[in-house]
């Protein structure tokens, strides 16, 4: 009989394979890695913001939440910076200058509230956060991430063209009506969001490697929009999903074993051209 975690698990990777199969390109077109940097960063300092209030106000439900908003919050002000005229390179790298230093101030605070609270499982949180825990994701999680996700999808489909006119031809975009500060917010909210909901799964170490590899693939094997889109679509539905076996087999963390994968399919591609 087939483990609830195991079929957990998988339900969770096919959710992140859509989400990140169809993002991912848009990040590698639009030259969006560096922002992905910044908003892993954000993350970490949301989930332990988060971990501070679940413990002072004994929810830890609350983490991913807090992450959320946090990273939605550190996007939108890359965003406006870079509408005051900052380039994108500097506006990441002031927000995720800040949400470093913040990061180290709230583990500060973080050890401090530990001292004077009863025993919470923080260090597993913690722990899953960094490193991706797929097999301890709960019934709750998992909807959270299916929700979360499903609309997310239908966002992502509702603006993917314009996110691709706005890649190749942002005057372009302009000149035919569409607000590309608009689409670029929306955007990075997508980016910020989608990263908040797989994070606990996929593990902020590993992330941004999942986030950006898949699409820089699929554009090194096609330059066809529909074959781009397929090839990252299959390659990290079929990644996610051999990882997980392999995990539940050989009892390695399924995140180090995807991030290895597309490492490896990467470093083949670029020796043969």
């Amino acid at each position: 009989m087939i483990p609830e975690y195991l079929i957990r698990a998988v339900l969770a990777s096919v959710t992140v394979s859509v989400l990140l199969g169809l993002l991912s390109p848009v990040i590698n077109m639009k030259g969006l890695a560096f922002l992905t940097h910044a908003t892993f960063h954000s993350l970490l300092f949301g989930a332990v913001l988060g971990m501070v209030f679940g413990l002072l106000l004994e929810n830890l439900s609350l983490v991913m939440m807090v992450a959320l908003v946090v990273t939605v919050v550190a996007v939108v002000l890359i965003a406006e910076l870079e509408k005051m005229g900052f380039s994108s390179d500097s506006a990441v790298g002031i927000v995720a200058s800040f949400a470093a230093g913040l990061t180290v101030l709230s583990f500060g605070i973080l050890y401090r509230v530990m001292a004077s609270r009863p025993y919470f499982p923080l260090s597993e949180n913690i722990v899953s956060y960094l490193t991706g825990e797929i097999f301890l994701i709960t019934l709750n999680d998992l909807m959270t991430l299916v929700v979360g996700g499903i609309v997310a999808f239908f966002v992502l489909l509702l603006f993917y063209r314009d996110f691709l006119y706005l890649s190749f031809d942002p005057e372009g975009l302009e000149s035919y009506g569409g607000n590309s500060r608009a689409y670029l917010m929306i955007l990075y909210v997508l980016v910020g969001g989608i990263g908040a909901l797989i994070v606990k799964t996929v593990g902020l170490i590993t992330l941004q490697v999942v986030a950006v590899l898949p699409g820089a693939i699929a554009l090194m094997s096609s330059s066809n929009v529909r074959k781009i889109l397929g090839v990252s679509l299959s390659l990290t539905l079929g990644v996610e999903l051999s990882s997980v076996i392999l995990a539940y087999l050989t009892d390695i963390p399924p995140s180090g074993l995807a991030t290895i994968m597309l490492g490896v399919i990467y470093g083949v591609l670029l020796f043969r051209r």
